[in-house]
């Protein structure tokens, strides 16, 4: 037995990632096409092993209503798509046309393009243009930290009992313990406000930057 989850070296990562869901030749050429464009921003794109989590995740869930706060160059999206049922929508909510048309052009690429819808534009506003009734089946925010708050409000209220929110970086790093930044502190905030929110259940978990997996009751 062990007390907590192992450290992860370089090998280690990558033999994990090898024996879980290994990346396919569109979320390999997905992944160093966003480091060679955006090399300052590629640390915003998910991890391997979190992708292939979130088409695990919503293919176990069923998930027929999904939205994505937060897309970047796609490959989040694009793994939820493929864990989509046969009927599934995602819709994505993001402010930047310039790394979206990156995620269009492997959402094609990847045949699930059909299943997605994105829309440009604050996702704090954008968000209340969905139906106000619950029913979302899954959500995933991966956004500009300070606005979590704002995103989680939105779509706790949408989301069908049983229904599911994942929220990425939620461990900043280590730095939720000793906050460094405004975005340290907002997401040090925020944990405590899920774990006092009597809606849902949450776990935290230590996958890539921390991500916390809340069911709505």
């Amino acid at each position: 037995m062990t007390l907590k989850s192992i450290p992860l070296t370089d090998e280690l990562h990558a033999y994990l990632v090898a024996h879980g869901a290994p990346p396919d030749e569109v979320v390999r050429d997905l992944a160093e096409e966003t480091l060679a464009l955006l090399p300052a921003q590629a640390s915003m794109q998910v991890a391997p092993e979190q992708a292939a989590f979130l088409t695990f995740l919503t293919r176990l869930l069923g998930v027929r209503q999904a939205v994505e706060v937060g897309t970047f160059t796609g490959l989040s999206s694009l793994a939820i798509a493929r864990g989509l049922a046969e009927d599934g929508r995602l819709t994505c909510f993001d402010i930047s046309e310039e790394y979206t048309s990156v995620a269009r052009r492997y959402w094609a690429r990847a045949g699930v393009d059909d299943r997605i819808e994105l829309r440009i534009g604050p996702a704090g506003d954008r968000l209340r243009e969905l139906p106000n009734e619950r029913h979302l089946d899954f959500a995933f925010i991966d956004a500009d930290k300070t606005g979590y708050p704002i995103y989680w409000a939105e779509l706790v209220p949408r989301m069908r009992p049983g229904g599911v929110i994942a929220v990425d970086n939620v461990l900043r790093h280590g730095r939720v313990t000793a906050p460094q930044s405004a975005d340290d502190r907002a997401i040090a905030a925020f944990n405590d406000d899920v774990l006092a929110d009597v809606r849902v259940d949450a776990v935290m978990l230590p996958i890539a930057d921390g991500l916390t997996l809340a069911r709505v009751h």
